[in-house]
């Protein structure tokens, strides 16, 4: 069994075969799948979808892209999405510094991210970060601000090093279709590196599909490439892999909520 513990499901690149897509996926051996929200619309969104599909959960949260959406009463809007069924992590959260270069800004995304951070502890839920291109100020605010969190850095791209220190925060890198990618350069260094505790599976769909999908839309399915690759880079087999992430993901996101 495997379980895509990242994708967009209620993004309208789905909107003609939401269900196809989910039935592909449970034809190959993907059982489970967390659908994460980017705006306060789209956390409502799978949160529907998750009472809609049997194996489909949902995370909630604001997206640093989308910080104009958020104001003084999101978090707690944010907290009455949080407790719908099947909402197992507040994100899609975090830094991205490769389209916001305005310094103010950035700083107003470390802000967001931090209250968001704070949600998830009130709330007692597991985290789903972005980070892009923001690795030193989103290792700075972990260290500093998720004391008594657990969560992932989804679609991980930072190095070795950063990866390290995630881990010694009882924290996950998740591995998408990057690492099928000729060009991958770092990620497979930190696969190599990484504990089988402290690694999750995702496809980012529709983003980011794997070769030999690559420049096509991605869907859940696809994970088991990610999965086949992960396999290939450390010397394990695919059975193995699928062992581990899938107990990974029980822990981080559905030993919370069933």
């Amino acid at each position: 069994m495997f379980i895509d513990t990242h994708c967009h499901l209620e993004d309208e690149n789905f909107s003609d075969d939401r269900a196809e897509v989910l039935s592909r996926a449970k034809i190959a051996g993907v059982e489970k799948v967390i659908n994460f929200g980017s705006t306060l619309k789209s956390s409502i969104a799978v949160t529907e979808l998750a009472k809609n599909f049997s194996g489909l959960y949902a995370g909630v949260g604001i997206h640093p892209e989308e910080i104009d959406d958020f104001d003084e009463k999101t978090c707690s809007r944010l907290a009455e999405v949080a407790a719908r069924e099947k909402v197992v992590a507040i994100g899609e959260i975090g830094l991205d510094y490769h389209w916001e270069k305005d310094s103010g800004r950035r700083l107003i995304q470390q802000k967001i991210f931090i209250e968001q951070l704070d949600l998830a502890r009130q709330l007692n839920l597991p985290v789903c970060v972005h980070d892009r291109e923001a690795h030193g100020d989103t290792l700075k605010i972990l260290q500093s601000e998720a004391h008594g969190l657990r969560g992932v850095l989804h679609c991980y791209s930072g190095s070795l090093e950063t990866a390290r220190e995630v881990w010694k925060l009882g924290w996950f890198i998740g591995v998408d279709g990057p690492l099928t990618f000729k060009n991958s350069a770092k990620l497979p260094e930190v696969v190599k590196a990484a504990p089988r505790d402290m690694i999750l599976i995702e496809t980012d769909a529709p983003y980011l599909a794997p070769t030999p999908y690559r420049g096509k839309r991605n869907e859940p399915a696809y994970v088991v490439e990610v999965a086949k690759k992960l396999a290939d880079v450390r010397g394990e087999t695919l059975e193995e892999v699928a062992a581990y992430t899938t107990a990974n993901a029980e822990e981080l996101y559905l030993g919370t909520r069933n």
